[in-house]
């Protein structure tokens, strides 16, 4: 039993890390194809190492990873080895990525605000892939992730990433506004949007709480490790089934970069499955 859950996750984790650069491909493309010529750029990190490109003439693919390589490193503490290897195998394919499509004769005949649209699809379908297999390639995730866990350890409450992101974000365009043109501005919050509704419709609202259900008859063994890898709690519920019997129900809040680990922690204990949904707000 042992060896056969062992090569079943080799497989996921071999499966995740190709589907994370196929994601970063596709990102890559969209951005150094399709965005950038036609008046637009990314959002998040990837937006401002953009930004410092088109103003300083530096290379492209160069000042989106430099942007992004401070909040990878503080990833790895604040997230774990698993996690950063991921993030950093996403920026490396994306950022070599868009340094080749960049030489790439590809254009598209069609208006700016269709071709824009079109590029915004393909960039959330790709960002969707890598968050989907536990990949990240934008630092404001992270730092999103970061500040609603020093918030929560702090005050012992949940909150969504989403007004961290927007805030952010709108940073970014403003950025846009002042320093290059209102309308890459306006281009590139129309990227936001239609990436944003393409990742949120394939990862159920990434950016949202995610409230894990878990039924086991081993409680103590899971609480103990969702406290000391997550340093979360959960709230414990005397259930049964009607095959198996006494059993107790735990519910915990996490946000979508500790799935994952709540997965493997669910995994390692045998007898135990659950059920993971969206919270939009928690009321307290």
């Amino acid at each position: 039993m042992g060896k056969i859950r062992f090569n079943k996750i080799v497989k996921k984790e071999i499966k995740s890390v190709v589907f994370i650069i196929i994601g970063a491909i596709i990102a890559a493309f969209s951005v150094a194809c399709i965005l950038i010529p036609n008046d637009a750029i990314d959002y998040g990190t990837a937006g401002i190492g953009i930004i410092i490109s088109q103003l300083t003439g530096f290379d492209l693919a160069l000042c989106v990873f430099a942007v992004f390589l401070p909040f990878l490193i503080f990833s790895y503490f604040a997230l774990g080895l698993e996690f950063f290897l991921k993030a950093l195998l996403g920026a490396t394919v994306y950022t070599i990525g868009m340094h080749l499509f960049e030489k790439v004769p590809f254009e598209l005949d069609t208006e700016h605000f269709i071709a824009v649209a079109f590029g915004g699809a393909i960039l959330g379908a790709g960002l969707s892939i890598i968050l989907k297999n536990g990949g990240c390639i934008d630092g404001s995730e992270i730092f999103a992730n970061v500040l609603i866990d020093k918030i929560y350890r702090k005050t012992g409450k949940e909150y969504s990433m989403s007004l961290i992101l927007v805030l952010f974000n709108v940073f970014v365009y403003l950025l846009v506004f002042i320093f290059i043109d209102e309308n890459k501005a306006l281009m590139s919050l129309l990227v936001f949007i239609v990436a944003s509704t393409v990742i949120n419709h394939f990862t159920d609202h990434f950016e949202a709480i995610k409230q894990v259900t878990i039924i086991t008859k081993d409680p103590d063994g899971i609480i103990n490790d969702i406290t000391e890898n997550l340093h979360k709690t959960c709230t414990v519920i005397q259930s049964s089934g009607a095959i198996a019997g006494e059993n107790k129900t735990l519910i915990c809040y996490v946000n979508y970069f500790e799935l994952d680990k709540i997965k493997h922690i669910i995994a390692n204990h045998e007898g135990s499955f659950s059920t993971v949904s969206t919270i939009d707000e928690i009321i307290s």
